[in-house]
């Protein structure tokens, strides 16, 4: 299987090399949209077309800025980059966003387009000119700063272990080693190092928490998470709902973590933190990959065994040039998928060293380029943003979907085994902690004169409240209080995080339909991904065959069947 045809899509707006220079120069063209005067639909709808053109041009820029810098944050000319769009573009753009968001508005009272999407379309966009303000411009391009400095601070954390400088990423893999007492000596010393920061981190929540509120207020909502709801459109549940979802999760999915971490203790005796990612047979951690190339190698042949498709996705990303897989120091942490609207071939950054862990981040940024390809002809930027709930089950649904084809990175029918349960663990293990980040926000904005005293109890009394009983912390109190700093989306993405459990439950139910019929569960699984935004939440997971529902009862069903494959 050979990659896909590629071609770059031809745009008919703005010239075909025009790149972004400065605002001065790309202003022109916000301001042709912003004159022009449709006569009718057709011309409305390409105006429309014209508008998405250019904000898909102006969005795979500012993409490619973020992407060097956070593959290099201690390059000064990377971050000046991405500075210099943020405090002398970007403003410029949202004032001219609400401009012509409103002119859309005007513009479809009088015109009528019948298009899947775009009535959806429409509402977000009346969302938006709700809550804009132009006062919050410049509080956005602090914020954005802000979130940079974090990224800084964390890109540049290392610890030596046996004379080795580690990454985070790196000496992470330690903690599945057999040898306890290096296990031991390698989480302390990350905590340790982590706590050097704590005051540092504290303090940048705090300007964020500030400068959050304040945007919220500014809009007229007493606090930014009632703020976000509104901003990320989530038309389809409400604060209750996620409240219901933590309440539904300590009372169906902690019983069955007790259950799996009991038994773990009942071979290892003592039972510390540093001993959740270990065999507690004193196996050698699995090892799936050799490097990034066998990484991506084994991954092209794993999607291919799904569908011949997926790997022709994976082969025209690495004919681009769109990966950067491996962990190195002054890389930014965590893992992403970034859609190029433009080009419509994503970018996948994560910091691989080689475990299971990374494996599991490969497939399932895998899953969100799959996603984007499958949207990538849809004619409209809007139609091909879906909401987060249905981004992240294109991608949990990867994860396990590919499960079944991970022969190909662990030959050995045993170490397959071992594989698939060390997942499923810690597909279990997530759903409490997403609660746990979920309900800690919740709190942190519904309450933001707070002290730092009053913020790290409410952290430790949450994680205490979604902590499986098992696991010892005694004596280890002084790290606990802080680690909800290691939790990025806090900092960069608030809110955005409660979609990962909906998403992980969504996904259950894909893999439980692929399980009974792997021909029409992918065909389900395809088509939903193939809608985009074209359809509500509710509608699209009802075309991959599942539901949108995050009740009790549905959840204890999907414990059943995961304890059954268990």
């Amino acid at each position: 299987m050979s990659k896909l045809a590629f071609e770059k899509k031809k745009r008919s707006f703005l010239p075909q090399d025009y790149q972004i220079t400065s605002w001065d120069e790309l202003s022109k063209y916000f301001e042709d949209l912003k004159q022009r005067e449709p006569s009718d639909a057709d011309s409305f709808l390409q105006w429309l077309k014209d508008k998405s053109e250019l904000e898909s041009v102006v969005s795979e820029d500012f993409a490619w800025r973020y992407i060097k810098m956070t593959c290099q944050t201690d390059d000064a000319g990377l971050q000046k980059k991405y500075q210099d769009f943020v405090e002398n573009i970007q403003p410029h753009l949202a004032a001219y966003g609400d401009i012509l968001n409103q002119k859309t508005l005007e513009l479809a009272n009088t015109f009528e387009i019948n298009e899947p999407g775009y009535t959806l379309m429409i509402r977000g966009i009346e969302e938006a000119v709700k809550i804009f303000r132009q006062e919050n411009i410049s509080l956005f391009t602090d914020i954005q700063m802000k979130q940079v400095e974090y990224q800084t601070i964390t890109g540049g954390m290392t610890v030596h272990i046996d004379d080795k400088e580690l990454t985070m990423p790196q000496a992470g893999g330690y903690l599945q080693s057999p040898d306890r007492p290096l296990r031991e000596r390698v989480w302390r010393a990350i905590s340790e190092r982590r706590l050097q920061d704590h005051e540092t981190l504290d303090k940048l929540f705090s300007d964020l928490l500030g400068l959050r509120h304040q945007v919220a207020r500014n809009a007229g909502f007493s606090n930014f998470r009632d703020y976000m709801f509104s901003a990320m459109g989530r038309f389809d549940y409400s604060p209750q709902d996620c409240f219901d979802f933590h309440e539904a999760i300590a009372e169906t999915v902690i019983p069955v973590v007790d259950t799996l971490e009991q038994e773990r203790k009942e071979k290892l005796g003592d039972y510390k933190p540093w001993d959740a990612k270990a065999d507690v047979d004193g196996k050698a951690p699995l090892k799936p990959f050799e490097n990034a190339e066998d990484l991506l190698n084994k991954t092209e042949i794993c999607f291919r065994q799904i569908h011949p498709d997926f790997t022709s996705y994976i082969q025209t990303m690495r004919s681009l040039g769109h990966f950067d897989v491996e962990s190195r120091k002054g890389k930014a942490p965590g893992g992403y998928n970034y859609p190029l609207e433009e080009t419509g071939v994503p970018f996948i950054f994560m910091n691989a060293t080689d475990t299971l862990r990374d494996l599991v981040t490969m497939v399932h940024e895998g899953g969100h380029a799959i996603h984007s390809f499958q949207v990538r002809d849809l004619s409209l930027n809007a139609y091909r943003n879906p909401p987060m709930e249905v981004a992240e089950l294109a991608s949990m649904s990867m994860e396990l979907i590919s499960m079944e084809h991970w022969d190909v990175f662990f030959p050995n029918e045993e170490d397959l085994k071992r594989a698939k349960r060390e997942h499923l663990r810690d597909v279990l293990g997530a759903l409490p902690w997403i609660a746990t980040v979920d309900q800690f926000q919740h709190w942190l904005y519904e309450n933001p004169s707070h002290s730092l005293e009053d913020r790290a109890d409410k952290w430790v009394e949450i994680f205490n409240r979604f902590q499986d009983s098992v696991t010892d912390w005694r004596g280890l109190e002084k790290y606990q209080r802080y680690s909800w700093q290691k939790q990025l989306h806090i900092y960069e993405v608030p809110f955005y995080y409660i979609e990962y459990g909906m998403a992980q439950l969504g996904a259950i139910s894909v893999w439980r339909n692929y399980k009974k019929d792997p021909k029409k569960g992918l065909e389900q699984y395809r088509a939903c991904l193939s809608l985009g935004y074209t359809k509500d939440i509710k509608s699209l997971y009802a075309a991959a065959g599942i539901r949108f529902d995050f009740s009790k009862e549905y959840i204890a069903d999907l414990m059943e069947f995961v304890k059954s494959e268990l």
